[in-house]
């Protein structure tokens, strides 16, 4: 096990962490949680051997094998499986000692190391490897395509597969699905889960720490505390503890009251979809995590997107693709005013190549792209971080967006993403520091922030959170619940697509498809396809069968878009109606109060009487009307069936 007795570790004048002391039990599965700057990373460089404590002691089997996630991939020539195989070290030692002996005719020798590679399972070692960078979203052409053919991102890839085919003893892991989108995520989830030894994880995904880890290790204060239970058993712990300081407590309860009020609001839409169930709990729930957050440095909110075209955005019939390669087709879609729109889909299905359509970025190859008059769109792409100027400064960035508005309520702002200063927050961030050094999540929130201050009225974020630190996701979350535009997101941070998103619409096979269902049922879908690719590629001569499937499947899904289609403007009409009567139910409750009142028609008011009943009347007529059509909505929403 690994064992730490009143541990010291510091980098330079910086104490990280102070008197540790704790265990970590063979077959355990942590994950290090704290602010940036704590000593997360740090920490692990003591566990690899690179750091020393300064005091204390740490204790580690000196036999066990640690795997980590190299942070460099260099352009190398070698072939991609041949690199991921390089994670197997002892495999490698074998592979060369069984070259030498068999150069030297050492038969005795040769046998000793086959008999070896026989126990490490080293004949099934390239088919392991195919299989990790399958789940990984490698392609089966791109095995043999050499390392330096990849971009950045997919070499993170290529080393997170390295670390995983190493038949380690302790997996040390820093964010590993920063790089990864949805799916990826969801496998990863599930090897990890199946993983035999000891992890140390590093995360910001709040879901995916739920899936894998059972013991919290905590960085605060200097104070480094193990927690039993998952992350959210974590947030629970904290959040009471929290909640025992006054001050504290009240900014607490004035959180739960705002998530409470957004909840029953949510809860009022009369629907029995199970995405809307889902999404239901996803709000209670984010009045615990508020409550073990409550201590963020982030607070921020959208700026009001003013009046907003209806509809916002819609392609009809629309085709999209690179040079000669179509991506997506046949696709029509409208964006109104409210809604609030997930992508999902497996790795290159065309989830980015979409948002890109959207945002006007690419020009479709076929069909319409049409904007509302009015439409304010705010893109948040990867590389919204390069478009960044490097030798300014956070404040010079927004003084350069809008040099019309005073330099403090920009700075007061800036303060909402952490950034103050010269750069003595707790991100080490300032307003006033230029951005080139900053880490990915400070450029991340810069780019946020810049996003946000255009105050949009149609939002279309392509992996928003990446970079982005729990404290953070958990502020934009909020903020995005919030946002009264229109989104469109791709993300694989499912606690923030569960807590913003109202539908979700599928990506898959060049077509774009409503997804009748939630989270939990696009994992199940995944695990499908998944099974029937390994069975197509098993059983090549059931191919007719399966296209004869996927007709079936297709026929299912025009006749539950059909439907969707006829259900779409009568529930349009409906939250319209809601939304009319709220204020009328209002106005009308205040005008019964004054007309009851008798002093109304002896005081100074009394000449007001004849309009004010007049009012009273055309509002009763309103609401009476409305409500019947109400009625009748729900009734024709009956008929058409959702399922």
């Amino acid at each position: 096990m690994i064992q730490f007795r009143s541990l010291r570790l510091a980098r330079g004048v910086k104490t990280l962490i102070e008197g540790a002391s704790l265990q970590i039990h063979p077959g355990w599965k942590v994950g290090l949680t704290g602010a940036n700057g704590c000593g997360k990373s740090s920490l692990f460089g003591l566990l690899r051997g690179e750091l020393h404590q300064d005091s204390g002691d740490l204790e580690m089997p000196a036999a066990w094998t640690i795997a980590h996630v190299a942070q460099e991939t260099p352009a190398l020539p070698r072939p991609a499986i041949e690199y991921a195989l390089d994670g197997d070290t002892e495999l490698r030692r074998i592979e060369a000692a069984l070259e030498q002996a068999e150069a030297n005719h050492d038969g005795e020798e040769i046998g000793h190391l086959h008999g070896r590679l026989q126990e490490i399972g080293g004949y099934a070692a390239r088919a392991r490897a195919a299989a990790l960078l399958d789940g990984l979203g490698f392609r089966s052409t791109d095995l043999e395509r050499p390392v330096a053919d990849f971009s950045g991102g997919w070499r993170m890839r290529l080393n997170l597969a390295q670390a995983l085919m190493c038949r380690s003893d302790l997996l040390l892991l820093d964010e590993p699905t920063n790089h990864l989108d949805l799916d990826a995520v969801i496998w990863l989830e599930q090897w990890l889960t199946d993983y035999p030894g000891t992890l140390v994880l590093i995360s910001h995904d709040r879901d995916f720490l739920d899936a894998v880890v059972n013991q919290i290790a905590h960085i605060e204060g200097q104070r480094l505390t193990l927690y039993a239970g998952s992350y959210s058993d974590f947030e629970r712990q904290r959040a009471e503890r929290l909640s025992q300081q006054q001050s504290m407590f009240e900014k607490q309860q004035r959180e739960r009251a705002h998530l409470q009020k957004y909840v029953d609001r949510f809860r009022a839409k009369a629907t029995k979809a199970r995405q809307a169930q889902s999404r239901i709990k996803a709000l209670e729930r984010m009045e615990l995590i508020s409550a073990a957050h409550i201590d963020t440095p982030f607070s921020f909110s959208f700026r009001a997107c003013g009046q907003a075209p209806d509809p916002l955005l819609q392609i009809e019939d629309a085709a999209v693709g690179y040079a000669d390669k179509p991506i997506l087709s046949g696709m029509k879609l409208t964006l109104r005013p409210g809604e609030r729109v997930g992508l999902l889909g497996r790795n290159g299905a065309g989830k980015s190549t979409l948002i890109k359509l959207l945002s006007g970025e690419l020009r479709p190859s076929a069909g319409v792209r049409r904007e509302g008059k009015g439409l304010q769109l705010g893109y948040f792409a990867q590389h919204a971080l390069e478009s960044l100027r490097p030798d300014e400064s956070p404040l010079q960035h927004m003084l350069r967006l809008d040099p019309q508005t005073r330099e403090q309520e920009l700075r007061n702002y800036l303060g909402g993403f952490d950034f103050h200063g010269d750069g003595t927050s707790t991100s080490g961030a300032g307003a006033t520091t230029p951005c080139g050094p900053f880490s990915g999540g400070e450029k991340s929130r810069l780019a946020l922030a810049l996003l946000i201050w255009h105050q949009p009225n149609l939002l279309l974020l392509d992996e928003p959170t990446n970079h982005l630190d729990l404290e953070m996701r958990h502020a934009l979350t909020l903020a995005l619940q919030d946002y009264e535009g229109g989104m469109v997101i791709v993300s694989h941070d499912r606690a923030l697509l569960r807590a913003t998103c109202d539908r979700f619409l599928l990506v898959d096979s060049g077509r774009l498809t409503p997804f009748d269902g939630d989270l939990d049922d696009y994992k199940a879908w995944l695990a499908q396809q998944r099974a029937a690719d390994a069975t197509a590629s098993q059983c090549p001569d059931k191919a007719a069968d399966k296209a004869s499937r996927k007709a079936d499947r297709e026929a299912a899904a025009a006749d539950r878009q059909a439907r969707l289609a006829s259900r779409r403007p009568l529930l349009r009409e409906l939250e319209q109606l809601e939304k009319k009567l709220k204020p009328w139910n209002a106005e009308k409750a205040q005008l019964d109060d004054r007309l009851a009142d008798p002093e109304l028609y002896t005081g100074p008011e009394a000449g007001d009487v004849p309009k004010l009943l007049k009012r009273q009347a055309e509002l009763s007529e309103r609401i009476d009307d409305a409500e019947l059509r109400w009625l009748e909505l729900h009734e024709a929403l009956e008929a058409i069936p959702a399922d």
